[in-house]
């Protein structure tokens, strides 16, 4: 009778729930899509929490259903989600308005200004510009301007994790692990900012609005009663704190320090370290809190990365989706045999995916420079997939100067990482070798992972990395290609944005003209 972990896993557009085993083993899976979000206005992107508990229950269900003999063998319950998913709820904590999806793009108009003493010190260090362009874009400003009578009502303010939490086991509470994202926190110290601090103005919210925090890991209770009727999982077995997507993925895929850099090829294609230095990889971006007791997760993230590639096929690749459906296999399938017609470099095509911007430059916009002739939609598709590349090869740069280590490999998670091309690719790129673990469900096996150490299956992470992470694939990386992406990334990719920028600051300004 091996124990198994039940796993949760929200994502942006799916719930699975998974049975993890001792040995790192998928043992099964049920996976429930929905719409990711409906928009009441432009730049709007919310979702009615019904959606995702509703979802909870049917994957609970239709698992038990499928596998009960290893439903019989849960011996703890995990969640891990989407970060920077946010909600407000009343003293009885129900939900007081829909919630609020990562991918909203409304923009407070900033009606509380900043106090003299942040405004002086925000210009001083150059960072004034970035601390109002990050104040419009919190949500709990927005909710403050203009929806009153919801921020009257508000009793705490929270991610969607503190809600599955609370829907478990009665306690609304939530993981230091979850709370990447635009609410107040000091990432370093692990707690809510006070007023105190230099940066909570930027936030502006009260911290007796924010949810009570434990540490990952943390059995904060049973499996209640009610949750037991709605999911079919037994009455009293535990519920253990998990942490958000990424974290999870790094641990996942066996990332435990700086020697390795975890590289996640999701719709935000992410860089991420874990390392007991508290590491800020920009300013005004914190180090997040890792799976791992006493480290932080500093990471640089690619906000429209892999999503180029759905780009790419509404735009391009028309005739690669049509042939798909015929022979009935993914389009990224026979995309992927395009990577191999190009040779490293694409060319000398090269992208820069700005295709949303970074928040310290707000104006970039994305670039594809280098074209002649001799370019297909080949070179495109695989001058996406390097650009890519080099914007996480700059993100990985930054962090690794401020650590004690060097990066010595590179692990890859996401839908991005099932491929070959694109982990060799990667491993060019980088010039390291990378590894594929033996899930695409990098996410579910980290926080199940934690949830058997916090059972006292394990002693603690380290113990089960070597217990359930398998390296079923390893990349070696191409001398001769490393050295021509060494040199398109040095004296080429590294000068874009600077060689671009003024413009992109003509271009805003004339798209912006009432013409």
């Amino acid at each position: 009778m091996e124990p198994l972990i039940l796993v949760f896993d929200c994502g942006t557009q799916s719930i699975r729930a998974m049975l993890f085993d001792k040995k790192g083993n998928l043992v099964a899976k049920k996976k429930i899509n929905y719409q990711a979000y409906y928009s009441r206005e432009k730049n709007y992107a919310e979702q009615d929490m019904d959606v995702y508990i509703e979802n909870i229950c049917k994957a609970s269900l239709e698992l038990k259903k499928e596998f009960p003999n290893e439903w019989e063998n849960i011996a703890g319950v995990t969640v891990t989600t989407m970060r920077d998913t946010t909600i407000f709820v009343d003293e009885n904590y129900n939900l007081l308005r829909p919630v609020l999806v990562w991918l909203d793009k409304r923009f407070a108009r900033n009606d509380y200004p900043f106090p003299l003493s942040r405004t002086v010190l925000y210009k001083l260090v150059k960072m004034y510009d970035v601390a109002k362009t990050q104040r419009s874009i919190m949500k709990t400003n927005w909710i403050r301007e203009n929806e009153k009578d919801i921020w009257d009502k508000t009793y705490k303010i929270a991610f969607i994790s503190a809600y599955f939490n609370y829907f478990f086991t009665g306690r609304f509470v939530d993981s230091t692990a979850n709370t990447a994202g635009h609410l107040p926190f000091d990432f370093k110290n692990k707690k809510w900012l006070t007023k105190k601090s230099m940066n909570y103005y930027v936030y502006n919210t009260p911290p007796e609005l924010m949810v009570d925090l434990k540490e990952p890991g943390t059995v904060i209770g049973s499996i209640t009663k009610e949750a037991s009727e709605k999911t079919g999982i037994k009455q009293g077995i535990p519920f253990i704190l998990g942490g958000g997507d990424k974290c999870c993925e790094s641990i996942g895929t066996g990332c435990l320090d700086e020697k390795s850099a975890a590289l996640s090829f999701g719709t935000a294609a992410t860089v991420e370290i874990n390392t007991k230095k508290y590491v800020e990889p920009q300013k005004f971006m914190p180090a997040y809190v890792s799976l791992r007791p006493g480290y932080y997760c500093p990471e640089l993230q690619v906000y429209r990365g892999y999503w180029l590639i759905t780009w790419f096929k509404e735009q391009f690749a028309q005739i690669e989706v049509e042939e798909a459906k015929k022979l009935n296999i993914p389009a990224e399938d026979l995309l992927d045999k395009m990577l191999s017609r190009v040779p490293p470099g694409s060319d000398g095509l090269i992208l820069q995916p700005y295709w949303s911007p970074d928040l310290k430059i707000p104006e970039a916009k994305g670039s594809i420079i280098g074209f002649s002739d001799v370019h297909t939609r080949a070179h495109i598709y695989r001058a996406i997939i390097e650009g890519i590349g080099y914007a996480l090869k700059e993100g990985m740069e930054n962090i690794e100067k401020k650590l004690p280590h060097k990066v010595e490999r590179i692990t890859v998670s996401g839908g991005g990482s099932q491929s070959n091309s694109i982990c060799q690719i990667t491993a060019d790129m980088f010039g390291l070798p990378v590894y594929r673990v033996q899930t695409y469900e990098t996410s579910g096996l980290g926080v199940a992972m934690l949830a058997f150490v916090s059972i006292g299956e394990f002693s603690d992470l380290e113990e089960a990395v070597k217990n359930m992470v398998k390296y079923t694939d390893e990349f070696k990386p191409n001398k001769q290609a490393t050295k021509i992406y060494n040199e398109l990334f040095n004296r080429v990719y590294k000068n874009l944005y600077k060689s671009l920028r003024g413009l992109y600051f003509e271009l805003k300004d004339i798209i912006s003209l009432p013409y």
